[in-house]
């Protein structure tokens, strides 16, 4: 789940799109299917369960990863944005 990690399909993308959502609403459902992606990457990185992740563990991951970004390259960090 970590190489080339793709955080909404353009299956879901589509799903999305064609739904009866507003613009904003759309938005908002894309964001929070891809948060859980990001969200299970966490988990499986650090071997725990969705459910169980912290605030902490979250901003402490994230912090680690953007600390790779910029001192090795984003093709070392494991998101890409």
């Amino acid at each position: 789940m970590l190489n080339n990690q793709q955080f909404l399909t353009q299956e879901e993308s589509l799903a999305v799109e064609a739904s009866l959502l507003t613009s904003e609403e759309k938005f908002l459902t894309r964001l929070t299917i891809s948060c859980l992606r990001v969200l299970q990457l966490i988990a499986q990185d650090l071997d725990v369960s969705v459910d169980s992740l912290s605030s902490e563990q979250i901003i402490a991951w994230m912090e680690k990863d953007s600390k790779v970004r910029r001192e090795q390259g984003i093709d070392k960090a494991i998101l890409k944005w």
